[in-house]
């Protein structure tokens, strides 16, 4: 057992903010339309949460980092799309779909699920990456994003009766407007905020905790103070959970090297904090056929030109000018050949066939044991995994001469920008290309690879193509290179047999129905024969 009192989570007891009391004071300060339903769990008394009290119990080394992941997969959804300016309903879409399977998160009303087990993952997930996003005002910054647009969507989604007690048990010390202050300014404020009536509580607030609010004049404003409708209490929630997050993570980074000594920890929150930068790899499995047609060797130069991402069209491209690929391009790629289907028999007369410049001796004294070792046909005979994303933007670092890693991170915008204009040619736009670079720059590799699979299947058979923002499917962001590929082939075969649909009905179309007093036989009308009924 891993315990909280000897790892992370231990350092987290003063990692968060200050434990302030959560006794009520504004319980009578908004309106009630619903009547508060009781708890079900003592210790998560709310869905919603503001993280302000660190966990204390134990928890495995396996639940520390599967429970991490599970939550940043969350987050890297909300960034991507965020990065893809995709709108909050859409990546309130995207990130429900997302939580149903990794981190549920039901209301008090829900009769079947495991309230304490839902909201107990969800608690220490969050304290738990704030370990890994604490180590730089970067880090800071996109997890604290991440985290107020994940609260966002659960505001929004919230039973409003759950979520009027949670605001009613915080300690935020807004001042409510009297009566006798609102019927004096009730003009003022009818006029600042549409659409409010006046049943409805305001609280006053110094101008600067809603500013979003006064930028989008929602509010009036008088002597620094703004007059905020209960209606508009998101925005004064909102405020609080990222100044106090905020706070959270500059205690967190103070208290971290603490934790410098557990060599169990360091590799897992290391890892973690590069999850952003990829995107969290989707469990995949990888497919042993392209359009229901086995892969052989002399397919892929093709399939390079169809259907690669950019990191392995360029090794393709590499290997085919200069007849060679050092042992990281070679690993790389040979990984990921054999994730699209290609047979240790086909890999082998490929590599073969690439390497001409080198004898038969040769190749089978230096090259012929590692293609075999990686299909787990030698050695440890450990069947190897195409590597993911994470995996490649986190490896060795390509040096003179070799071609493996990411184009995204380990190219020069210059080197990068010849990559994709020779890859894309005229389909690349120079508006597409400054979005491209501008997400790279930004350290979304993923947002950038995902936008040249959308430029590269722009235009597909019958006048079909993948338009911006769909992505992979669904708006799902690349986070596997066999990934990006299974995709592609998926929807060129969807275009080719939307082609063939219509090809088929305008044949159809030329078949005519029964003329008066008698039918056609069902044959093309040049063919057809009158029959007597």
């Amino acid at each position: 057992m891993y315990a909280a009192n000897r790892g992370a989570p231990s350092s987290s007891r003063s990692l968060g903010a200050p434990q302030t009391s959560l006794s009520s004071s504004v319980s009578t300060s908004a309106s009630r339309l619903e009547v508060p339903i009781a708890p079900r769990s003592g210790k998560y008394p709310s869905r919603l949460n503001l993280y302000e009290r660190p966990p204390l119990e134990e928890l495995t080394l396996e639940e520390f980092e599967v429970w991490a992941i599970d939550r940043l997969r969350l987050l890297a959804d909300i960034e991507s799309a965020q990065a893809r300016n995709r709108s909050f309903k859409d990546i309130k879409e995207i990130v429900e779909k997302r939580a149903q399977e990794y981190l549920p998160l039901h209301p008090d009303s829900s009769k079947t699920a495991d309230i304490d087990k839902e909201r107990k993952k969800d608690h220490y997930s969050h304290f738990i990456l704030r370990l890994a996003f604490c180590r730089s005002e970067e880090l800071r910054q996109r997890f604290l994003k991440a985290e107020k647009e994940l609260f966002h969507i659960r505001w929004d989604s919230d039973d409003p009766s759950e979520r009027r007690r949670f605001v009613d048990s915080l300690n935020f010390g807004w001042e409510v407007v009297s009566e006798e202050e609102k019927q004096a300014l009730w003009s003022q404020l009818s006029t600042a905020s549409a659409g409010v009536s006046y049943s409805e509580s305001f609280f006053k607030v110094d101008w600067t905790k809603v500013t979003d609010l006064v930028a989008r004049r929602n509010v009036f404003l008088k002597g620094g103070k703004a007059y905020v409708p209960s209606s508009q209490e998101y925005s004064l929630v909102a405020d609080e959970f990222g100044a106090r997050l905020a706070r959270g993570l500059e205690l967190t980074a103070k208290a971290l090297p603490r934790l410098d000594e557990d060599t169990r920890l360091i590799p897992i929150l290391s890892h973690l904090s590069m999850g952003f930068m990829a995107g969290i790899t989707s469990d995949y499995t990888f497919a042993s056929t392209a359009d229901g047609e086995a892969i052989t060797a002399e397919m892929i130069p093709e399939l390079s030109v169809q259907s690669f991402p950019l990191c392995m069209r360029n090794m393709q491209d590499v290997l085919k000018a200069s007849r060679h690929l050092k042992h990281e391009g070679r690993q790389q790629y040979g990984l990921f050949l054999k994730g699209i289907g290609l047979s240790v028999e086909e890999a082998l007369a490929f590599w073969r066939k690439s390497f001409s410049t080198v004898t038969d001796d040769k190749f089978n004294k230096e090259y012929r044991y590692n293609i075999r070792h990686n299909y787990g046909l030698e050695g440890s005979r450990k069947n190897y995994t195409p590597k993911s994303c994470t995996a490649i933007i986190t490896g060795p670092v390509p040096g003179p001469g070799q071609a493996h890693g990411c184009p995204f991170r380990h190219s020069s915008d210059q080197s990068l920008t010849s990559l994709l204009q020779s890859t894309l040619g005229s389909a690349l736009s120079s508006s597409d290309l400054k979005e491209i670079l501008a997400a790279t720059k930004a350290g979304h590799y993923h947002v950038a690879c995902t936008r040249v699979f959308e430029i590269q299947h722009a235009k597909l058979p019958g006048g079909k193509g993948v338009e911006k923002g769909e992505g992979l499917g669904g708006g799902d962001s690349v986070d596997h290179p066999n990934r990006y590929f299974d995709a592609s082939r998926k929807v060129i075969r969807e275009a080719k047999d939307s082609v063939k649909k219509e090809e088929d009905g305008a044949e159809g179309a030329d078949v005519k129905p029964a003329v008066s007093g008698r039918k056609m036989v069902g044959v093309k009308k040049e063919e057809a024969m009158d029959v007597d009924t």
